[in-house]
């Protein structure tokens, strides 16, 4: 079989949809994936502390940032796994974590990322893939600020910990089922 050329453009995800441990120990398996930075972003606070963005009053939400190659997987790919891996239908919330900062949201970094992110939600909510509308928030990118260096590869350093456990794993185990082909060796 033989491989494809190795494209040396990269393209950067910015996604929010619950807790950024659940979506970084996602993203970081993903063939293409380079880097998975977890972060806040969507606020109006320079370089927020995550006790800060917890509190709700910065306007961030919890996000990550993810760095991949297009030639191996796309930004439509890219939010296939984000929609599959959160409930994008609870408005500030991804099941016990409640609040602004764990919104499900999009911050696009390019005119295409906006309008691959529109159809994708458009034609998911005229599947009706759930059973309430989408609703995700489609935004232009504005700031990353990258979280405390302790948030980093949580998952991988302590998958031992109860929330690691109980909300992170599944997450991991679904991707895993659903998204096999796509994971790296």
């Amino acid at each position: 079989m033989a491989t494809q050329p190795q494209s040396s453009a990269r393209e950067i995800a910015t996604l929010g949809g619950g807790c950024f441990w659940c979506l970084e120990a996602v993203f970081e398996q993903l063939r293409g994936v380079d880097s998975v930075v977890s972060g806040y972003a969507g606020g109006t606070t320079v370089a927020p502390s995550y006790r800060e963005v917890c509190g709700g009053g910065t306007g961030h939400a919890e996000v990550v940032q993810v760095t991949f190659d297009p030639a191996v997987l796309t930004f439509r790919e890219v939010l296939d796994v984000f929609f599959a891996m959160h409930d994008p239908t609870t408005l500030n919330r991804q099941g016990a974590d409640v609040g602004t900062q764990y919104r499900s949201v999009i911050f696009y970094h390019t005119p295409e990322q906006k309008q691959s992110a529109e159809t994708l939600i458009a034609e998911l909510n005229a599947e009706q893939v759930w059973p309430r509308p989408i609703v995700t928030q489609v935004a232009p990118f504005q700031a990353f600020h990258p979280a405390e260096e302790y948030h980093q590869g949580y998952f991988r350093q302590q998958p031992q910990m109860p929330y690691c456990q109980a909300v992170v794993a599944p997450k991991v185990t679904k991707l895993r089922q659903k998204f096999l082909a796509k994971l790296k060796t």
